[in-house]
């Protein structure tokens, strides 16, 4: 009898969750161009505001991709979507979107805003010319935290691209294998 209501409760946990995580990733629309656009600049600005390196990787940086609110959902199997804009000079060049699939001990939903400031000429090529870029493959990314932040100078620059994540709103419980694919959007 108790394996029974073990057994119940945990299907009824997983059927939650589940509902949970579809009720999530179906909340991601397609925004228009100037929308994607404005929350684009608000979401570069929010982040030169909370974080001094940032602004200086951005008056240094060849480009800036800018996706100001992706959602990532999972129970298992996960995944997350959401779109950006490429920046040159301070104007919208291009658009995109950010892709990732997972697999792992996950459960949960959360949005988050992310920026990759592409330092060299190099990632900006390959950004250009690859049928979508594979964080992981091809020009090196760095993951910008606080400990990273403290030590950046304009001496200290050395890799092709480094990636802020801010704004980050949810709970997402993950051990997880995950890539993200990066890829030009038609608008």
């Amino acid at each position: 009898m108790i394996s029974v209501r073990r057994h119940f409760r945990r299907l009824l946990l997983s059927s939650a969750a589940a509902l949970f995580v579809m009720g999530a990733a179906s909340g991601v629309q397609a925004a228009s161009a100037t929308d994607l656009e404005q929350d684009a600049a608000q979401s570069l600005q929010a982040l030169y505001k909370a974080n001094p390196t940032a602004e200086l990787l951005g008056k240094k940086s060849k480009a800036i991709l800018v996706f100001p609110k992706v959602v990532k959902a999972g129970l298992v199997f996960g995944g997350s979507y959401g779109e950006g804009v490429l920046l040159k000079g301070g104007k919208v060049v291009d658009f995109y979107n950010s892709v990732s699939a997972s697999w792992g001990w996950q459960v949960g939903a959360e949005s988050y805003a992310y920026v990759v400031f592409l330092m060299s000429d190099k990632a900006v090529s390959y950004l250009a010319k690859s049928k979508g870029w594979e964080l992981g493959v091809g020009p090196s990314v760095v993951a910008v935290n606080e400990g990273v932040a403290k030590n950046l100078s304009t001496s200290t620059l050395k890799e092709d691209a480094y990636a802020f994540i801010t704004d980050q709103q949810g709970l997402m419980a993950s051990l997880s294998i995950e890539g993200t694919k990066i890829s030009r959007v038609k608008r």
